[in-house]
């Protein structure tokens, strides 16, 4: 697929897609849904791609505030039992 027809599905400005392959643009998180909506794959897929480029620390930190939401949602959710 090339860049403009991924923009043209996505919805995007086909500059915006060349930002975000040449990683000097992040996207959004709307413009996340509708690249996976456009290439037909789950935004975690495209969350992950993305979460390889980090250094080491930035991965880090995005582990603990994944680890951080879950264990929240986790904590509501046996409170809400109890």
């Amino acid at each position: 697929m090339t860049q403009q027809a991924l923009a043209d599905a996505a919805h995007l400005h086909v500059s915006m897609v060349r930002k975000y392959e040449g990683g000097t643009g992040q996207p959004s998180v709307d413009a996340l849904r509708r690249l996976a909506v456009a290439l037909s794959v789950p935004g975690d897929v495209l969350l992950f791609e993305a979460a390889q480029r980090l250094d080491p620390d930035e991965k880090r930190l995005v582990r603990e505030l994944i680890e951080g939401l879950v264990l929240k949602r986790e904590v509501r959710r046996w409170a809400a039992k109890g």
